[in-house]
């Protein structure tokens, strides 16, 4: 009878372990997304202590220029109160510490009893009033360079660190070296590091996915899921290499635009056809007021239908369910406007400034909406580029409308 037992144990020690990987693959999209050096710290001991399931977690970082190590920052009864500031300013040996050994050699560490290990640095245990009984340390090695450690401390019960704790911990700790030494290296970020931030986040899913689409014994469902979410990045990394190559090229004015009549007003009607289906998914209504007669520019027909596309799509993804779309479209004197009004969560007012900068996204709508933040950069570049203008308007908790105009061409 032993046999379906042992069976029922492998299968959940397999959801475990993919729960467990699903778990920091989790934390690898939160700390791709930000280049907050804090928020990442955090998260990455919250996250390793949950993993291994101990009392606290410390990371320690070298200093390139003196070689020093220190203490950076740290969770669980080791951060509490001003002994937690404390420890943020704690010089550690390099020589005559765990962490230290850890960062000199590039091997993990597996100390279930302190006491008896004379690498242990006991300082730190004084300055901070934390009983250290037995610390898991890994190397957070970014490119061959070790960068630091991280610590757990102290497995419940004095039961001691398992391979499978130094598995999850490796494995979180060269994801986490990643996204701090990024971080350091762009804490005053530039164009470039914003490209490698946001390309980051969908690059992550792509690889942790396929390495976990491959692993043995894993459920067919689960491989369906995992190859759904693969297929999913790869269109958004595709669409955002895209974004990133047209917003360079029209930078740097080495983007050539055709000089043809357009319609206008059955431009719209063609956008609101291929948008269709988007907004039936969320029950979005879609409404139009377009002139019978056409309303005819000169200019690149698959670029002003490119910025049409951004003001449709942002209107539905910003949109509440059930929502209204509205296009207007009429003439002005010698000029064509057109105006996409949403009934969507509105921009704050002190946001409205910076809508159309580069990489720019309205705080909070972060994790509603995933985008590259150069879709408005983009379509302000275009319609400036056919000597038109784009205004916004916007009330919060009612919708946004934005408006374009164009000028008319000439009669015949």
């Amino acid at each position: 009878m032993s046999q379906p037992t042992d069976d029922m144990t492998r299968v959940s020690d397999l959801q475990d372990r993919v729960a467990n990987l699903m778990r920091i693959l989790e934390v690898t999209r939160f700390l791709n997304q930000t280049l907050n050096l804090e928020m990442q710290l955090q998260m990455i001991q919250e996250v390793a202590t949950e993993l291994t399931r101990t009392e606290a977690a410390s990371i320690f970082l070298r200093d390139s220029k003196t070689d020093e190590l220190f203490f950076l920052s740290a969770t669980g009864k080791a951060a509490d109160g001003e002994a937690g500031e404390r420890l943020r300013r704690i010089p550690v040996p390099i020589d005559g510490s765990i962490a230290g050994w850890v960062v000199k050699t590039g091997e993990p560490a597996m100390v279930n009893d302190v006491k008896s290990d004379a690498r242990h640095y006991g300082q730190a245990d004084a300055e901070t009033q934390f009983v250290t009984r037995s610390i898991l340390a890994v190397p957070l090695i970014r490119r061959g360079k070790i960068i630091g450690a991280i610590e757990v401390l102290n497995k419940p019960e004095s039961q001691p660190f398992t391979e499978d704790d130094l598995s999850l911990l490796t494995t979180l700790a060269a994801q986490a070296a990643v996204s701090i030494e990024n971080a350091r290296l762009f804490e005053h970020s530039d164009l470039v590091s914003e490209v490698v931030h946001e390309l980051r986040t969908p690059m992550t899913s792509i690889i942790g996915y396929s390495k976990m689409l491959a692993m043995p014994g894993i459920p067919e469902q689960n491989k369906a899921q995992f190859a759904e979410t693969i297929n999913r990045e790869a269109n958004r990394l595709g669409k955002m290499v895209n974004d990133f190559l047209d917003w360079a090229r029209l930078e740097a004015g080495r983007v050539r635009f055709a000089h043809e009549p357009v319609d206008i007003c059955q431009l719209v009607r063609d956008t609101v056809l291929v948008i269709e289906p988007q907004a039936q998914e969320r029950g979005i209504d879609i409404q139009q007021t377009i002139p019978v007669d056409a309303l005819t520019v000169l200019g690149d027909e698959a670029r002003l239908k490119q910025v049409f596309l951004n003001l449709a799509s942002n209107g539905i993804k910003y949109n509440r369910d059930k929502g209204q779309l509205e296009f207007v479209v009429r003439r002005a004197g010698d000029r064509v406007s057109v105006s996409a009004r949403d009934t969507g969560m509105g921009i704050p007012k002190e946001s409205l400034d910076r809508l159309f900068q580069r990489f720019y996204r309205v705080p909070g709508t972060e994790n509603v909406v995933r985008g590259t933040g150069l879709g408005l950069s983009i379509a302000k570049s275009l319609v400036e580029a056919h000597g038109g203008k784009v205004d916004v308007q916007s009330v919060v908790g009612e919708g946004t409308t934005f408006t374009i105009t164009l000028p008319l061409a000439a009669p015949q």
